[in-house]
């Protein structure tokens, strides 16, 4: 919590900001600022304002306000990440779009949808069910994220695996950029080759480019069936070899979620479902046409049939399947019963490595002292490595740093990468520079000060700090 509560904004200021934003739309109250000073990464940093907008209208003339007085804003949904992308690290205005959630359009004959970036995945979710169409992205969040926070992390969740995140289901975007330009960037169709593809360029990039004000989003019809298997093996290796067998097979399943012994454990005292005790779980599932199903399931099942494997069931109830997928969606929170502090990172690498960095972590684990729990979407390689800490414990703290490094260097050596889903905040941005050639990383740094010359659209997450205020020197 920063030492001084007062607002740090001129007069001036404030009365422009007001006028823009009248009665409850703007907050410079102290308990109101708390609450949007705090995320699920269990930051505090104090904005100087609120600012909770009813419409859209104003919104490009904030970010020429915000120019002109060099005051940073941060765009938030509903503060689900786990990163502090969403913390006021610098102070300024939180821009909360929660009020700006409106289903602008569903459009069944062209599978497309425009939202608002505060509506509810959930809600987007229930609203689609009748048209018999669905959006890809299902974080474990969806009840409570908002779409904008899903693009702003290009989040995915387990069906990513067959259907790709957000990146892949979004069509066109509204966008400010830092020089309070609209933008209108891609397509309403879902083919196109015309200029730069600047619609990808915002996704995943954390408010730091600018604000989405309007998603065009791609919709799927929905599977009229699918079947659920359960595949418990010996060890987290073995299972991690029958991710492999299952990703070069012919099926791509809908998910494949993967849980080692201590997830399992959790699964099952926590999230109720019936598990035995072994070595690691899989969650094996597949959806299509009720006829091909029976014939995916098959081919499942004899790819995850090899060394380890103790037990292949299929979940053969409605219920049977909504307990294990609420055990699975239960298991972050849980961890948060087992030590003071948790330590999420959700890396990625190829299919092939997993079994290389699953007993890599469990080297650690030994050597380091605290619990490491893995679970996660493995169908993508994007394995969720916890670290259970107890931080006002210094051997503890230490050993955190020293994993973490680790676990980054092993990850980026195998090819892969910092963050599946998550996205980067505050938490990772010191270790973006490893995950890049001196090249590319310039060339970022050259997007954010084309996009935001004053450095104020979420200042601090992505890019290390120091770099993001470099200018040419040209």
């Amino acid at each position: 919590m920063p030492s001084e509560p007062e607002s740090h904004l001129s007069a001036d200021f404030r009365a422009a900001l007001l006028q823009l934003f009248p009665g409850d739309q703007c907050h410079v109250d102290l308990p109101t600022r708390h609450v949007y000073g705090y995320d699920n990464s269990r930051r505090l940093q104090l904005p100087d304002a609120v600012l909770i907008p009813r419409e859209q209208g104003h919104l490009p003339d904030l970010v020429r306000l915000c120019r002109q007085y060099g005051v940073a804003i941060v765009p938030r949904g509903r503060g689900t990440n786990t990163t502090g992308a969403t913390i006021p690290i610098q102070g300024g205005v939180v821009l909360s779009f929660e009020r700006l959630n409106r289903i602008i359009e569903i459009n069944p004959d062209d599978r497309l949808a425009v939202v608002e970036p505060g509506v509810l995945n959930g809600d987007l979710q229930s609203a689609l069910k009748p048209h018999g169409l669905f959006w890809a992205p299902d974080p474990t969040s969806a009840p409570f994220a908002t779409i904008g926070g899903n693009l702003a992390c290009n989040a995915g969740g387990p069906r990513a695996v067959k259907y790709g995140a957000c990146r892949d289901n979004v069509l066109g975007l509204g966008a400010i950029d830092g020089h309070g330009r609209a933008l209108r960037l891609g397509t309403r169709t879902t083919k196109g080759a015309t200029g730069y593809d600047l619609m990808r360029l915002l996704i995943g990039a954390e408010g730091t480019l600018g604000l989405i004000t309007d998603a065009t989003l791609k919709l799927l019809p929905l599977p009229k069936a699918s079947a659920l298997l359960r595949a418990l093996y010996a060890d987290v290796e073995t299972a991690a070899e029958a991710v492999t067998r299952i990703m070069r097979g012919n099926v791509v399943p809908s998910a494949l979620e993967f849980m080692d012994a201590t997830a399992i454990r959790l699964a099952r005292d926590i999230g109720g479902a019936a598990i035995s005790e072994s070595g690691a779980m899989l969650m094996i599932e597949c959806d299509g046409e009720p006829e091909s199903v029976p014939w995916q399931l098959a081919r499942l099942q004899e790819a995850a049939s090899g060394r380890g494997l103790l037990e292949l069931v299929q979940a053969d109830t409605a219920s049977a399947t909504d307990a294990l997928w609420k055990a699975r969606k239960a298991l972050s929170p849980a961890l948060r019963t087992l030590a003071p502090k948790k330590i999420n990172e959700d890396v990625v690498v190829p299919v092939s490595c997993l079994p290389t960095l699953v007993r890599a972590t469990e080297q650690w684990s030994a050597s380091a002292g605290f619990p490491i729990v893995c679970f996660g979407h493995a169908g993508n390689g994007n394995l969720h490595v916890n670290l259970l800490i107890d931080p006002a414990n210094a051997r503890h703290a230490e050993a955190a740093r020293s994993v973490l490094a680790e676990l980054f260097k092993t990850v980026i050596a195998l090819g892969g990468t910092l963050s599946g889903e998550h996205g980067i905040g505050l938490d990772k941005r010191d270790f973006v520079p490893s995950a890049f050639n001196a090249a590319t990383l310039e060339m970022m740094y050259d997007l954010k000060q084309w996009l935001d010359p004053d450095g104020i659209m979420n200042p601090g997450k992505l890019l290390p700090p120091a770099d993001a205020r470099r200018r040419r020197a040209d």
